[in-house]
This record gives C-alpha cells, sequence and structure tokens, in this order.
C-alpha cells in the first residue's frame, strides 16, 4: 500500500507519495507555490479556487508520473486557522482569511467570555482575532452577501473534490470554538462567533474516511478506491513527522511561521492538562492534544531579509553569518506580522535598535534570527512547566533544513537541552499519514533525527521498529 500525503501550507501546496512505513517514494513529489496576498492592513488571504486549481495539478503531475497507481489511502496537513465564508451552494463568497490576517476585530461594545480562564481551559483557545469567535462576525459585515456557511481552506478544497467532507476534531480545535474534552462545538464560543450548530461544519467521527466525487475519480482513476482519512492541523502534523508525541520531546518547528509544541495523550472524555494561560492547545487526533506557542516570524522573516537586504545566497551567507559574530550592540523585535495568539501587537510591529554605520545587512538578520530563537527558549520554559521536566528538542521545517547558521542559534538559546534536527523537509505530510495510520506513538522512532552537528548522518526517514 501507498499513501498519498497533501500538505495545503500557507506558501505552496505540496502531494507526495510515501510507502506503508510513511517512507517517501524517490521522485514522487509534486509542488506548486501559491501566492499569498499581503497588505499593509494587516491582511494575509488566499485565493480558494486557485488554491484547488493548484493542488489539482499536482495530482495530475503525480498520475502522469505513475506514482498513484499503488495509493489505498490518503492524508493531509492542513493550515489552521484558515477561514471563508460560503454560499448555500458551497461557493467561497470571498478570499481564504489565513493565520496571517490580523483584520478581525470584535464587534463595538461585543462582551467576551463570560469566564475567560475556563474558556480557555475547555477550547484551548482565547477570544481573539486570530480564532473563529472574532472572524465570523467581522466576515459576516464585511462579506458584502449573505453567508450560508463557513469553513476552513482545507474543508473547502475537500468539499470540492470529496463526496463529503466533515471537519475533523483536529481542524476544529484550530478554530478555538471545539470543547477539547468533550469533542463538540462550544456552546459559548458559538455564540460569541454568532453562529448556530447548522452554520458549522460537521465534525468527523474517529476513523473517518472520505472518497473522491465521480467526476474526480474519473480524472485520476488511480485514486478511485482510496479512502481519505480526516485531515491533521499542520503543526500537530509536523510534531508526529518530528517524532515528538510525548511530553520528553518539544518540536520547534520553522517554516513560513514557526512554533513550538509538545504533544501528550489525552483520550476524548479524559480530563485535560492544566494549561498555562500564555499557551494554546489544539487536537491532534481523537487520542491526542499538543500544546504550544506560535509565531508569525519564521521562514518569512529570513526571506524578507534575504530579499530586501540584498543578502548573498547559499553558502555565502552561511559563511558571512558564521564569521559576523554577535552584534551585542542590536536589539530588534522580530514580529514584522504583528502577534500569534494570545498577544494583540498588529502587522508592523517589528523594530530595530541600536543601528550604527558598522552595522551589516548580515548583523540585521543575525539579530532578527537570534530574537525568535529568544521567544521559542521562552515559551519551551513554559511548556516543561505545565508537565514538570525538561524536554529534549527537535528542530525541522524548511527555514531549518535551509540555514545550518539558525539551526546553531537555536542550540545555544535553547542550552542546556539536548537539540536535534530532523532532516526530513516532509514532517508535516510525514505526520499526517502515521496519524491517519493511527501510529501516532510509534512516532516516537521515527528515522531522520540526527545531533545538529552532525551533517554527514544519511536522510533515512521512516518508522523504526521500537527499540
Amino acid at each position: 500500500m501507498d499513501i498519498l500525503a497533501l500538505d495545503l501550507g500557507t506558501s505552496s501546496v505540496r502531494g507526495l507519495v510515501l510507502d506503508a512505513d510513511a517512507v517517501p517514494r524517490p521522485g514522487a513529489l509534486a509542488r506548486r507555490k501559491v501566492h499569498l496576498a499581503t497588505g499593509d492592513d494587516g491582511s494575509g488571504t488566499l485565493d480558494g479556487p486557485r488554491y484547488l486549481a493548484c493542488l489539482a495539478e499536482c495530482l495530475d503531475e503525480l498520475a502522469a508520473g505513475g506514482h498513484l497507481r499503488d495509493v489505498e489511502l490518503v492524508a493531509t496537513s492542513a493550515q489552521w486557522h484558515s477561514v471563508l465564508p460560503m454560499g448555500a451552494d458551497g461557493a467561497p463568497l470571498g478570499p481564504v482569511l489565513t493565520w496571517m490576517d490580523t483584520r478581525p476585530e470584535a464587534p463595538a461594545g461585543a462582551v467576551g467570555p463570560t469566564d475567560p480562564d475556563a474558556f480557555h481551559e475547555r477550547t484551548g483557545a482565547w477570544w481573539h482575532r486570530c480564532y473563529w469567535t472574532v472572524r465570523l462576525p467581522w466576515l459576516r459585515a464585511h462579506c458584502g452577501s449573505p453567508v450560508a456557511r463557513f469553513g476552513g481552506l482545507v474543508e473547502y478544497v475537500l468539499g470540492v473534490l470529496l463526496d463529503e467532507a466533515p471537519m475533523s476534531v483536529s481542524m476544529a480545535s484550530g478554530t478555538g470554538l471545539l470543547d477539547l474534552r468533550r469533542l463538540e462545538w462550544d456552546p459559548e464560543a458559538s455564540v460569541l462567533a454568532g453562529v448556530r450548530p447548522e452554520d458549522l461544519p460537521a465534525l468527523a467521527p474517529q476513523r473517518w474516511r472520505g472518497r473522491l466525487r465521480v467526476e474526480y475519480a474519473q480524472r485520476w482513476p488511480q485514486l478511485a478506491d482510496a479512502r481519505w482519512a480526516a485531515p491533521v492541523g499542520d503543526g500537530a502534523a509536523s510534531n508526529v513527522g518530528s517524532g515528538c508525541v510525548d511530553p520528553s520531546r518539544a518540536a520547534v518547528t520553522v517554516g513560513t511561521s514557526g512554533a513550538v509544541r509538545l504533544v501528550q495523550a489525552v483520550p476524548a472524555g479524559a480530563p485535560l492538562p492544566p494549561l498555562p494561560e500564555q499557551l494554546w492547545r489544539y487536537r491532534v487526533d481523537h487520542q491526542h492534544v499538543v500544546t504550544g506557542a506560535a509565531y508569525s516570524s519564521g521562514g518569512n522573516l529570513f526571506a524578507w531579509a534575504s530579499r530586501e537586504l540584498r543578502l548573498p545566497p547559499g553558502a555565502d551567507l552561511e559563511g558571512a553569518l558564521t564569521r559576523a559574530g554577535a552584534n551585542l550592540a542590536l536589539r530588534a523585535n522580530p514580529r514584522l506580522g504583528g502577534d500569534r495568539p494570545p498577544g494583540t501587537a498588529p502587522a508592523g510591529s517589528g523594530e530595530l535598535r541600536g543601528l550604527s554605520f558598522g552595522t551589516t545587512a548580515v548583523d540585521i538578520l543575525a539579530v532578527l534570527m537570534t530574537e525568535l530563537c529568544r521567544l521559542v527558549a521562552d515559551d519551551l520554559a513554559l511548556l516543561e512547566a505545565g508537565v514538570g521536566a525538561p524536554a529534549e528538542v527537535v528542530l525541522g521545517g524548511g527555514a531549518m533544513a535551509a540555514s545550518a547558521w539558525w539551526r546553531a542559534a537555536f542550540v545555544d538559546a535553547l542550552a542546556p537541552r539536548a537539540v536535534h534536527y530532523q532532516r526530513n523537509p516532509e514532517i508535516g505530510a510525514t505526520g499526517a499519514a502515521l496519524v491517519a495510520l493511527g501510529r501516532v506513538a510509534d512516532a516516537a522512532n521515527v528515522a531522520g533525527i540526527g545531533r545538529t552537528d552532525d551533517p554527514g548522518e544519511p536522510n533515512t526517514v521512516g518508522v523504526r521498529p521500537p527499540r
């Protein structure tokens, strides 16, 4: 059996084929960049139909290469927090708001949760612009057309492709409307969002499987009998793909954005562990929760600085960073894209201080990247306090793969913890496949994890037998 893993990201959509042990098949990867429209007003949106077209192009490419013929299971990693308004026919009434969009605000005079602490414990979220409690009323006010229902990007995409597309508990937990213990829409959160249960997607039961609609089964006949698993939030999938599936290991993932997260086994209905007030909590699946903190800056910070400061590429930049050392006079706030919850700083909150005529472009990049490392270290300490024990760290994500210097900076910031590096560039897709297979616990033995100071270890990815 092969597995088709889809990764519905913010900057790209990817499809890759893995074997039954979640090992990528050589050459079986298709990728399309997508355009994230951003503006000075804090907007961060995607075009839903164009995004779907990019995914279809990936599937066409994989089918043309003969990579889909043995696929029996389709797994999906998808971005949390996205939302778009839809008409009665399921067609989008506007663009997709991504996690990066900071425009939504509560209606004038609106009052938040009766007991904010209890609300945070139940939903893992806050009454915040990132969540549907604030986003849905704002969208209704700004849509310009009557809204029949709401969904995230992945629910829109799968709603077009599949015979049915209920929302997974993992994706639902990222809306801020889900009771994480009961796995039902939270009544108070729904009132804050101004919705009835029928306005929200149906929730997928455990071990749900879907199938392609007839017209798409005809387009991709190799997938006609494949089973589609419920999607997994990208952060949860990245933890699993990094082998971080218990409190002994925390994942620090830096792709377009950044995050630090820790997974715990908490079945549906079981009491939830205490949740520090500065951290969020979502669902991996019906059996596991993930707790952590996220940042608007990550690989996008590296890309912005490289472009606007006209830095040298590749190895030349790595060498320049190594030679530059630390400029102790410089200070930076890396929140160029504003705060992720619970913070409320808007986009445009980045700062640089201590500049002199001796400051170089490489110095500026270095201090921005180093300050993000420090934010992660502070939040990791909160995570460790919540579980009562220190954790080792696994670095992962595209930005970590691109910069050995940045990996070394994380080692310094996270000392004295043991810091490892997951060389697999497709941790989200790999993690989604393992969740779909029901093998989350097995991911503790995922291969491809090595020391950050051992660049020679081969990138062997898959699940090892337990030691």
